[in-house]
């Protein structure tokens, strides 16, 4: 297959100012750079809470100017390749943003020995790669100039809408999750489940085999964990004490020693310290707390979880190239699918207001959408 031809220019959604709507216009299209480029048609762009605390200005130095094009989860179609890649015209591909053209000498990309690390040359992880919508350009706009080492195939039975929420929500509570390193039959909690990553976390902890306890604060995202029926208990910790919960995990386990009854896992999503030491509090003793989040103010750790209960605290930030593509063909065996609502390339700034006003499950933009 040819490469097709292409336009001069392509539409894009600017960043202009902090705290602005998105401005649309006409730009050039993106040129490769690297050995490495590939251009692909973007297809599907989903909006993260990243896109809006960068877009609000929090996040310097990230983007390192203005105008800046956001969204780091999206998905396209395949236009051109370097002569050696693996890849062909018009595969499909999910671009998560982390990996844009990686230094391929430092520490973190010559290391390999670490589980599900990718091979030696290239890390998710290289402090001198860039991360596309965050500090080099996103997915909201027709076409992107992506590294191919970054990218992962789009498995049959799985549409660019589905796979972009995947890239960042996606991908980082799969990797969280094998961050608590359980096995089938143990117990993990979600708190935030309601939330574009918990949502899909419940159904990637059932499906593994887990006993999954999902926990949320707001009304509307704990209608969205239940609408599920995923089979995960949720809970609403607003009225359900942790120690009543314990109690409850105790009952059912058959335990009555109070260091062995509780989770063995626990992930935190939300930025909030009451989320936190709620899921600390479920733990059993010798459990793991898995974060995800990471507020400006930290979290307080109870240095007695640590010492007298042996509670392990550890973050996860995303997963390898590697783990991608294990996730993707998971979900696309599993089932496993984002709860989405479009929007057109035109329409960014009505998706923003939605997600504003708390609007569940994953946003995306559908570049099919007229």
């Amino acid at each position: 297959m040819g490469t097709p031809k292409l336009p001069e220019t392509m539409k894009a959604q600017f960043l202009d100012a902090f705290n602005t709507p998105y401005a649309l216009r006409e730009t050039p299209l993106p040129k490769s750079t690297s050995e490495h480029d590939i251009l692909i048609k973007v297809d599907a762009a989903s909006y993260c809470h990243t896109d809006a605390v960068l877009s609000s200005g929090q996040m310097a130095p990230h983007p390192p100017s203005l105008p800046h094009i956001g969204s780091h989860e999206f998905a396209g179609t395949i236009l051109s390749t370097p002569p050696s890649s693996s890849f062909k015209i018009g595969d499909r591909v999910g671009v998560p943003g982390r990996g844009f053209h990686p230094c391929g000498t430092c520490f973190e990309c010559l290391h390999d020995g670490w589980p599900d690390s990718d091979p030696a040359g290239f890390s998710v992880y290289c402090p001198h790669a860039k991360n596309h919508g965050i500090n080099s350009d996103g997915g909201f706009r027709e076409y992107a100039v992506v590294d191919e080492r970054q990218v992962a195939k789009i498995p049959d039975g799985l549409t660019p809408v589905e796979v972009a929420p995947l890239m960042c929500a996606g991908l980082t509570v799969y990797a969280a999750l094998k961050r608590c390193e359980l096995k089938p039959g143990q117990r993990v909690g979600i708190s935030g489940c309601g939330g574009g990553l918990g949502h899909l976390g419940l159904q990637f902890g059932m499906k593994m085999g887990y006993k999954v306890l999902g926990m949320d604060a707001a009304d509307r995202p704990l209608a969205l964990a239940k609408s599920l029926n995923t089979g995960a208990k949720i809970i609403d910790v607003r009225v359900e004490n942790a120690e009543v919960v314990k109690k409850q995990i105790a009952e059912e386990d058959g335990k009555t020693e109070p260091g062995e009854v509780g989770l063995d896992a626990v992930i935190i999503l939300p930025e909030s310290q009451k989320a936190f030491d709620y899921g600390m509090a479920l733990l059993r003793n010798h459990g793991k707390c898995v974060v995800v989040s990471f507020p400006n103010a930290g979290f307080h750790v109870n240095a007695g979880d640590l010492v007298f209960r042996d509670i392990s605290v550890v973050g996860s930030l995303i997963g390898s190239n590697r783990v991608l593509k294990e996730m993707l063909e998971f979900c696309a065996a599993q089932g496993v699918r984002a709860i989405t609502r479009k929007f057109p390339l035109d329409g960014l700034n009505e998706l923003v207001s939605a997600y504003d006003k708390g609007a569940g499950g994953k946003l995306v933009i559908d570049m099919g959408m007229k």
